[in-house]
């Protein structure tokens, strides 16, 4: 196991969450802190780099920069995916230039060639020249002093995961109990449908923070209110965790009711609130968090059912109906049983960096990491998967893009209103450390009572005196 336990450590249990809990800025605004996760996070977790459909064919790498590292990620063979430093053992030199600037370098090669002396790489990371080897008298014939680094790689629905540690547990280990649930999806069989990032002035934690829970809705995303209902919970699993849409009233629930797909107001008509809520989503959220043939599906329900027809069944109809389109064009979905469907709720959050909202044939994706030394800069990315007739996936690539609606739609135009300013004030003295919502904000406390074990115990998530 490559988690920094330790029992000294004071902190919250799993169990312990859902209590009022508080926690302080310090993991948020100091530089030292940002400083230490060079050291004590990044370099002892799994961490999503990319995704399979980023390299298809052999040779195709992207290069991915985490604090002062950089990684390749290249495909070696049809099957198979490797992961080296981004170094030349000779002087230090990068082999592939990788600005943060750019978000990632991609291309293809069948060597890498050192730009500073020449030395020379093949894609299974072995040296292959040496300019005047004989000038080292010997001591470079092992390979294993002038090979590439290799960094441990593997991949899981779709997405390229690299971990430095060389003693860590296997990516499946750490995914799991959400991998059980999330494997239903099939996320390898979705494409990108579109892809954007930004340099954003906040925190990484803060940005990532913005979208594990749907309790803001009510302050943030004010327009929604008019076509639905967004109470919520929130729960860990593991170091991970899941939030989706609640019912006060247990009687209302159903399978799909905790997700993205779902009922509108419960106060009007279940065909017209279920068809405007998921145009909505649609068209705010950049095109994701529906897809066009569920709005069309949608938009026949007054149609198609009679007035008086119950949520429960005005939804079981639209998905019945959204499936046949999408075979009708070649576009299979997943078999999901609806136990996993109530289970696997609206979004996860995979720790530490990587937010699912999912659907049967989608999912909107959220990444985002430290941009420099700066504790209040990050690079913040979205992108949009879904599920294509084959031959048809569009053709994407990263576009930086300014956080605007113009850019990104309205939603997560007001998403990023709020993160700049969530960080400039939580540096206010007024400010007494964030207080959770104990059942919608179960997420955020469990993200840093597993941030904590790896910060050594700094920024704990600590029980609020009662009394």
């Amino acid at each position: 196991m490559n988690k920094p336990e330790d029992p000294r450590i004071p902190s919250i249990s799993i169990d312990e969450v859902g209590e009022p809990l508080n926690y302080p800025v310090e993991a948020f605004i100091c530089p030292e802190y940002a400083k230490a996760e060079k050291d004590l996070l990044w370099p002892k977790i799994w961490q999503m780099a990319g995704r399979e459909e980023d390299i298809p064919q052999v040779g195709d790498y992207f290069t991915y920069n985490i604090c002062d590292e950089s990684i390749i990620v290249i495909r070696t063979a049809p099957d198979t995916i490797r992961a080296y430093y981004n170094v030349c053992p000779h002087r230090g030199r990068q082999l592939v230039n990788s600005p943060d600037s750019t978000n990632g370098t991609r291309g293809r090669k069948a060597n890498f060639v050192c730009g500073f002396h020449g030395w020379t790489f093949n894609l299974e990371g072995e040296n292959t020249y040496i300019l005047d080897q004989q000038d080292w008298q010997g001591t470079l014939d092992d390979q294993a002093k002038t090979c590439l680094t290799s960094v441990h790689c593997d991949t899981w629905g779709g997405w390229i995961y690299v971990n430095m540690d060389p003693d860590c547990e296997p990516l499946r280990d750490f995914l799991e109990p959400a991998a059980r649930i999330l494997d239903h999806f099939q996320f390898e069989k979705m494409r990108y449908k579109w892809r954007q990032w930004s340099i954003y002035p906040c925190n990484w934690k803060t940005a990532i923070e913005a979208f594990m829970e749907p309790y803001h809705v009510a302050g943030t995303h004010t327009q929604l209110l008019k076509y639905g209902e967004y109470y919520a919970y929130s729960k860990p699993y593991g170091p991970h965790g899941v939030s989706g849409f609640d019912e006060r009233d247990a009687a209302a629930k159903n399978s799909q009711s905790s997700s993205v797909t779902r009922v509108g107001r419960k106060d009007q008509d279940p065909r017209i609130s279920t068809y405007e809520l998921i145009r909505e989503n649609y068209e705010t959220v950049n095109y994701a968090a529906a897809t066009e043939t569920l709005v069309k599906a949608a938009s026949r329900l007054v149609d198609e059912l009679p007035e008086g027809t119950p949520g429960n069944e005005v939804i079981a109809h639209l998905m019945q109906s959204a499936r046949a389109d999408d075979a009708a064009r070649g576009v299979e979905w997943p078999n999901i049983p609806p136990e996993i469907m109530a289970e696997a709720g609206l979004a996860w959050s995979l720790f530490p960096n990587q937010t699912i909202l999912q659907g049967q044939t989608f999912a909107l994706c959220y990444r985002t990491r430290p941009y420099g030394d700066d504790p209040n800069q990050c690079i913040f990315e979205s992108y949009a998967l879904e599920r294509f007739p084959e031959g048809e996936e569009p053709k994407t690539e990263w576009v930086q893009a300014e956080p605007t609606a113009e850019k990104w739609g309205s939603v997560l135009a007001q998403d990023f209103a709020n993160m700049e300013w969530v960080q400039r004030g939580m540096k206010s003295r007024g400010f007494r450390g964030a207080q959770p919502n104990p059942h919608q904000e179960q997420k955020i406390t469990n993200f840093h009572r597993v941030l904590s074990t790896y910060m050594e115990g700094r920024g704990a998530p600590k029980l609020v005196d009662k009394d």
